[in-house]
C-alpha cells in the first residue's frame, strides 16, 4: 500500500499544487509568461478555417481555431440568435454527436436518427435532406470535398451524397464478416466476444481519399480504419488495429486474443499532408477490465499510430497505456501544432486523454517531445499487468487519483485507487475512470495563445475482473461528477490554468477557439458559453435547450461572422442529459431568444429505479435482497452481486419516518447500510436476524450502501 501511494503521487507530479487562480486577461501580451507565446506561423498545409468551418476539427490538424475575429470579449453580449431550427422536428428521442462542416456558406449536419442536411447559413432553410435508413449509430460529422458529401450510416454503408442535391452517388457497405462474426456472449461478463463492430467517427477527406474508423471494442469487436477512394468508394487499404499473423505487434498479443483484441479507432484522425501522414488513435482492448486472457503490451490498443496516407503503412505508433484494464482507451482526435520549444521550431501532435496526460510528440518520428520515462507501477500477476507504464515530461491536466476534498471523493466500502492502481476480486473504484480525464473532448489549438484548451471529467469508475459473477459496476451509484476546463502550454506540457466546475466535459464537449480572442465550450446542461481565451473568464451564455456535445463552429457570409452549434445531448456519462435537435446560428444582433432551459442532468449517478412507498414497503429496507415489482415485496434469496440488493431500493417516505433496516435470519452473510456524503445514519453490520431503525426528521435525498458489499446501494427520499 505505500508502494501504491507513493506511486500515484509520483504520476501525480505537481497538479495536485497547481494554481487554480485565473490569470487577469489585463496581464496578457506576448512578452507574458501566462501566455504560450510566440507560435511560429503554422504550416500552410495543415490550412485553416475562415469563412469556411471546411471539416470537422476546423482543419487537417484538427485544431478547432477560426481565424475569424470580428466577435471579441468587447462586443460579445451582442450576440445573439440568428436563427434556430428543430433538425427532427423537436425530437427528443436521441442525442446528437455530431459537429457542422461549413462550405460556401452552407451548414451540412447529420443526425442520429440517419437524416444528411443541407441548411442555410444565413437563413436556417433546410436546402435538402436525405435519409439513410433507420439503424441509428453515432453520426460525428461529414466530409465535404469533391462536389460530394461523404457520411457513414447505422447499417454499416459509407455514402458519397452530391453536394448540391444531396442524391446519393455511390454507397459502399463496409462491415463484412471478416473476422469470425459475432461468436455469441459470456454470461459472466455480459461481454460478446467476436462481434464486427461498426462505423464510427467522423469521415475525413485528404487528396482523394476518405478516412473512416469503427467502434465496438466493448463487444470484442476487432478494431480498423479504412481508407477508400473518395470518387468510388473501393476500399484502398485496412490497417488493423490488432496486428494479424505475420504483421507488426502481433506478438504483443497472447494466443489468438488478438482475434477479438478491440483497439477500435472510433474518433477521426488527424492528418499531416507536408509528412503525408494520417495520424489515428486506437481505444482499449477486449476484454475492457480483465486481461487475463490477453498477456503482452496489446498493441495498438491506447496508441497513436502514424500511417502512410496513401499506403496505410505503419510510419511510428506511441502507446500510452501498455496492457491496459481500465478503460483508458485516449481515442481524442489527435491536434497537430507547430511550436517552439526551447527556442526551436517543432512539428508536434497532441496526443492524450483519459489518464489526465498529454503525450506531445514529434510528428515525424514519434519521439516524445518533453522526454518519457517508464516507471514501475503496481501490479497483480492475474491481471498479467504491463511492469511499467510511459509517464511524460510535464505535469497531467487534472488530477489522475480522485481527492477527499474535490467530486472525485469515492463513495465508501470500495477499495481505492488512482491512475494504474490494480484490482481483480473485489470490484474496486478507479480514477481517471472510464468517464475521466479528458476521455473524448475535442481539445483546440490556439496560435494566438499558444495554450492547448481541453475539458475534462471527473468521474471514477468501478472495476473487477468479472470472472464468475464479480462485481463490475462502471460508475457507482451515488457518486457525484464533475469536471472543469484547463488551458495547457505545450511548450513545456504544464498548466497555465485550470477551471474546476459542475459539470463533467470530456464528452463530445468540443471547444472552439477564434482570432477574435474568445473561445466556446458547451455543457450539458444545454449551456452554450463564452470565455477569454487569456484565463477563461466567463463572457456570455445562452441556454441551447439541450445538451452541447458538440464543436461549435464558426463561418462567415458577406462580411458577417456567424457561430452555430448543434444541441442534442448525450448518453454519458450522466444518462439524464437533456435530448434534443436544436441547430443555432448566432452572429451579432441577432434577435432569436434562448431555447427554454431542460431539466439539467442529476449531479450525482442517480438510482432509477421505480420509488417506492413507505406503506409499501412498511417502512422497512430488507438488505441483500431485491425488491419483486411482481410481489411488490423483498425478495426470496439473498443477493451479495447485485447493485439493487437493498429491497425497495428506491424508498418515499415523509419526514418524522422511522424505517427499519433489516437483515433477514435466512440470509448467510452480515449486511448493513451507511449513508454517504452526508453521514445522516450508519447501522453497522448486522448480523442474519438483526435489525436497525433510524427516524429521518428532514426532508432530502440521502444515498446508502451496504459495507460488505458496497455495490449495494438505496436511497431514501424525505418529503
Amino acid at each position: 500500500m505505500e508502494r501504491r501511494t507513493f506511486l500515484l503521487t509520483a504520476a501525480a507530479g505537481s497538479a495536485a499544487t497547481v494554481s487554480t487562480t485565473l490569470a487577469s486577461s489585463a496581464e496578457a501580451s506576448p512578452k507574458d509568461p501566462g501566455l504560450a507565446l510566440p507560435v511560429p506561423p503554422q504550416s500552410r498545409a495543415l490550412g485553416t478555417a475562415a469563412a469556411d468551418w471546411p471539416k470537422v476539427g476546423g482543419n487537417y490538424g484538427n485544431q478547432n481555431h477560426s481565424t475569424l475575429h470580428d466577435i471579441t470579449p468587447q462586443n460579445i453580449k451582442r450576440l445573439g440568435g440568428a436563427w434556430h431550427i428543430n433538425l427532427e422536428g423537436g425530437s427528443t428521442s436521441a442525442y446528437q454527436q455530431c459537429t457542422v462542416v461549413v462550405h460556401s456558406g452552407v451548414l451540412y449536419v447529420e443526425t442520429t436518427q440517419q437524416n444528411v442536411f443541407a441548411v442555410n447559413g444565413r437563413t436556417g432553410e433546410v436546402i435538402w435532406k436525405t435519409n439513410l435508413g433507420t439503424e441509428t449509430t453515432n453520426m460525428r460529422g461529414v466530409a465535404v470535398a469533391e462536389g460530394k458529401v461523404f457520411t457513414i450510416s447505422g447499417a454499416n454503408i459509407v455514402y458519397a451524397l452530391d453536394q448540391a442535391t444531396g442524391a446519393i452517388i455511390w454507397q459502399k457497405p463496409l462491415i463484412v464478416e471478416d473476422n469470425g462474426g459475432d461468436d455469441g456472449c459470456d454470461s459472466n461478463s455480459s461481454q460478446c466476444g467476436g462481434n464486427s463492430g461498426g462505423l464510427a467517427g467522423a469521415v475525413v477527406h485528404f487528396d482523394g481519399l476518405i478516412y473512416v474508423g469503427t467502434e465496438g471494442s466493448t463487444a470484442g469487436a476487432r478494431g480498423r480504419g479504412y481508407a477508400l477512394d473518395a470518387g468510388t468508394g473501393d476500399v484502398v487499404w485496412t490497417f488493423w488495429g490488432p496486428p494479424g499473423p505475420g504483421e507488426y505487434g502481433h506478438d504483443t498479443w497472447e494466443g489468438d486474443s488478438w482475434k477479438t483484441g478491440g483497439a477500435v479507432p472510433w474518433i477521426h484522425p488527424a492528418v499531416d499532408p507536408e509528412l503525408g501522414l494520417v495520424y489515428w488513435t486506437f481505444g482499449n482492448p477486449y476484454p475492457r477490465t480483465d486481461g487475463s486472457s490477453r498477456g503482452g503490451d496489446n498493441l495498438f490498443a491506447n496508441s497513436i499510430v502514424a500511417i502512410d496516407a496513401k499506403t496505410g503503412r505503419r510510419r511510428w505508433h506511441f502507446q500510452s497505456v501498455h496492457h491496459d484494464i481500465w478503460d483508458a482507451d485516449n481515442v481524442m482526435a489527435p491536434v497537430l501544432a507547430d511550436l517552439l520549444v526551447d527556442g526551436k521550431k517543432r512539428k508536434v501532435v497532441v496526443y492524450g486523454s483519459k489518464t489526465c496526460w498529454f503525450y506531445i510528440l514529434d510528428r515525424r518520428t514519434g519521439e516524445a517531445v518533453h522526454g518519457m520515462e517508464e516507471r514501475d507501477v503496481p501490479q497483480h500477476t492475474d491481471q498479467k499487468t504491463s511492469p511499467t507504464q510511459p509517464f511524460p515530461g510535464g505535469e497531467p491536466f487534472t488530477d489522475p487519483f480522485p481527492r477527499l476534498d474535490r467530486t472525485t471523493r469515492p463513495v465508501p466500502f470500495y477499495p481505492t485507487g488512482g491512475l494504474f492502481s490494480v484490482f481483480w476480486d473485489r470490484a474496486t473504484i478507479i480514477f481517471p475512470g472510464a468517464g475521466g480525464g479528458g476521455d473524448w473532448g475535442f481539445p483546440s489549438f490556439s496560435p494566438k495563445t499558444g495554450y492547448v484548451y481541453i475539458g475534462y471529467g471527473l468521474v471514477n469508475s468501478s472495476y473487477s475482473n468479472t470472472h464468475g459473477g464479480r462485481v463490475n459496476t462502471a460508475r457507482p451509484l451515488g457518486e457525484l461528477f464533475g469536471g472543469g476546463l484547463v488551458a495547457m502550454d505545450p511548450r513545456a506540457n504544464t498548466v497555465a490554468w485550470r477551471k474546476d466546475g459542475d459539470w463533467s466535459l470530456a464528452h463530445g464537449n468540443g471547444i472552439l477557439t477564434t482570432a477574435g480572442r474568445l473561445l466556446f465550450q458547451g455543457r450539458p446542461d444545454g449551456v452554450l458559453e463564452a470565455m477569454d481565451d487569456t484565463d477563461g473568464r466567463t463572457l456570455w451564455t445562452w441556454q441551447c435547450g439541450a445538451g452541447v456535445n458538440t464543436i461549435p463552429v464558426s463561418y462567415e457570409i458577406d462580411g458577417e461572422q456567424y457561430v452555430a452549434v448543434l444541441a442534442g445531448g448525450n448518453g454519458l456519462p450522466f444518462p439524464d442529459i437533456p435530448k434534443g435537435d436544436h441547430l443555432w446560428a448566432f452572429k451579432l444582433g441577432g434577435s432569436i431568444g434562448q431555447a427554454p432551459a431542460p431539466t439539467p442532468p442529476s449531479r450525482r449517478n442517480q438510482i432509477r429505479t421505480a420509488a417506492v412507498t413507505g406503506e409499501t414497503a412498511r417502512n422497512t429496507v430488507t438488505l441483500g435482497r431485491v425488491w419483486d415489482t411482481r410481489a411488490g415485496a423483498p425478495g426470496a434469496t439473498e443477493n451479495t452481486v447485485a447493485q439493487t440488493a437493498m429491497a425497495p431500493q428506491h424508498l418515499t417516505v415523509p419526514a418524522g419516518t422511522a424505517v427499519t433496516f433489516t437483515n433477514p435470519a435466512d440470509n448467510k452473510q452480515a449486511h448493513g447500510a451507511a449513508a454517504f456524503f452526508d453521514a445522516e445514519f450508519d447501522t453497522g453490520l448486522l448480523m442474519p436476524g438483526q435489525s436497525y431503525t433510524y427516524t429521518f426528521g428532514k426532508a432530502g435525498e440521502y444515498f446508502y450502501n451496504d459495507p460488505a458489499f458496497p455495490q449495494s446501494t438505496g436511497k431514501i427520499v424525505v418529503q
